[in-house]
């Protein structure tokens, strides 16, 4: 029997030409890598290069106007992972709808890539009635994740922080550079 490696699996396969010498598992590892390292190399791409997101295609929204570039993405995530640390963070469409009906003020944080987009289209508009900031990040795993929760997350809305907050000098600046590619009405 010969050991096959297909992605992650490994399978054991009948060893049909017996000619072929057997590969060890290490050096099979070794041949995955180089292949994997030549292929970036041909197509020149970097190992966390930035994936850019257009509205409409590869799963995001048609409505998610204005999708934050991957800066602006990053730099998101990043505030909600500290606003999520110290527990300042409303998190879903159900308690984010409910803090914009209350008037509650801060910056909200939309998933492009929701199905079906119907869930989340009312926010934007809550938003605007409110002059709450808003921007869409493309995907709602990654929104999940910096919320510190295993499931994916269409929505966050972060409260404005107090001034001795931990996170409230991010806040600025993210809501700043929000308040940038928002269009204005």
């Amino acid at each position: 029997y010969q050991r096959r490696v297909h992605g992650d699996c490994v399978a054991e396969h009948k060893n049909t030409n017996q000619t072929k010498p057997k590969m060890s598992d290490s050096e099979q590892d070794a041949v995955m890598k180089s292949a994997s390292k030549k292929s970036r190399k041909s197509t020149g791409e970097d190992e966390e290069a930035a994936v850019e997101y257009v509205p409409g295609k590869g799963g995001i929204a048609i409505i998610a106007n204005p999708l934050a570039g991957p800066k602006l993405t990053k730099k998101c995530l990043k505030l909600v992972k500290k606003a999520s640390k110290v527990k300042q963070i409303r998190r879903g469409v159900k308690e984010v709808n409910k803090a914009l009906r209350k008037g509650e003020k801060g910056l909200a944080i939309i998933a492009g890539n929701i199905t079906p987009v119907d869930v989340v289209t009312h926010i934007p508009v809550l938003c605007e009635e409110n002059d709450i900031p808003y921007v869409y990040v493309p995907l709602k795993e990654d929104l999940g994740a910096a919320s510190n929760t295993k499931r994916p997350t269409s929505v966050v809305l972060i409260p404005i922080p107090k001034d001795d907050a931990a996170h409230a000098s991010t806040f600025e600046k993210v809501k700043k550079d929000v308040l940038k590619v928002q269009p204005q009405w």
